[in-house]
């Protein structure tokens, strides 16, 4: 759990600064995306360990709430981006940049995690 602890605070660092940078080029939709864009992936990333979690935890029986959840989960994610792309709040380049943002540290940490053991 601590690589998701270090993962939300760098995100905060990477995504503010992306934000700020993006208001240039166009400051309508495009920092609010990318802050969205990486909530919405650090929340993802937080439910995601936490059925993992779960799943280490109980054992076998926890396969099928684990996919249930999963798909929930999924089908929440999408709901709250397309509600927001209906309403026009948000624009889709944005969304993808704050994702990779998250998926890069994600990444970054797994991979700097493996090197020092655990």
């Amino acid at each position: 759990m601590e690589i998701i602890r270090r993962i939300y605070k760098q995100s905060a660092f990477i995504l503010i600064p992306l934000a700020v940078i993006s208001a240039f080029f166009e400051w309508r939709k495009l920092p609010l995306s990318i802050l969205i864009g990486g909530g919405l992936a650090v929340a993802n990333l937080k439910g995601l360990a936490w059925g993992v979690q779960g799943l280490v935890g109980t054992g076998q029986q926890a396969t099928g709430m684990l996919v249930f959840f999963s798909l929930i989960r999924l089908f929440i994610l999408i709901a709250v981006i397309v509600i927001l792309l209906w309403l026009k709040i948000i624009n889709i380049a944005g969304i993808f940049i704050g994702f990779t943002a998250v998926l890069i540290l994600l990444l970054k940490e797994g991979v700097r995690s493996a090197r020092d053991g655990g």
